[in-house]
């Protein structure tokens, strides 16, 4: 029972759109009309300014990571209630509950559940984006690369299957979520990072 309420509070307070929020109270303006649409940091910045992304950034990480914080104190030594949450933040980011099932693409709030879960393996995810963005150019294409890490770099820090196998299943949801992105890479169509830059 206790679990189960701890599922649909992080669910719900995944969901919260904080990119849709942070652009409304700081200009007026609602990202879901600018660019591509979305509610994540990159395009509440087109969207808003930079300002506002860095803000949204910060506000969607957290509310990926402090649900998993407070299921590590609740549940201590118990993986599959930390998968869980951790499982239900992303889904609640991906598919809020406040905008019909809509939401982002999950990167940040991917990343609070990751660092919530394994600090040391985030940080070594974030070293593959650095270098793929150095190598490639390509934010997206960075980002998939660093989620897909998160499996292996979890169970060798971890040692916990149930753990790396969820962080599978979010670096899954969170390649569906970019199959816009992937369709313009297949096409040599997706803005490298230098160019998104100058479009903002």
């Amino acid at each position: 029972m206790k679990l189960g309420l701890m599922v649909l509070f992080s669910y719900l307070m995944g969901g919260i759109p904080f990119g849709l929020l942070v652009s409304y109270v700081l200009t007026g303006e609602d990202p879901r009309k600018v660019g591509s649409g979305n509610i994540g940091a990159t395009n509440v910045s087109r969207a808003a300014g930079k300002k506002a992304g860095v803000i949204t950034l910060i506000l969607d990480a957290l509310k990926g990571f402090l649900p998993v914080l407070l299921t590590y104190h609740l549940f201590p030594q118990n993986p599959l209630a930390i998968a869980l949450v951790g499982l239900a933040a992303l889904c609640g980011h991906c598919f809020s509950p406040y905008l019909k099932l809509k939401g982002g693409k999950g990167v940040a709030t991917g990343a609070g559940v990751f660092l919530g879960i394994s600090p040391g393996a985030l940080l070594m995810a974030l070293v593959v984006f650095v270098f793929m963005l150095k190598w490639k150019g390509y934010v997206s294409l960075s980002s998939l690369t660093a989620a897909w890490c998160m499996p292996f770099f979890i169970l060798i820090l971890k040692g916990s299957p149930v753990l790396s196998l969820s962080a599978a299943v979010m670096a899954a949801l969170i390649t569906l979520r970019h199959k816009a992105n992937i369709e313009r890479l297949m096409a040599g169509e997706e803005p490298t990072f230098g160019k998104e830059r100058k479009a903002q």
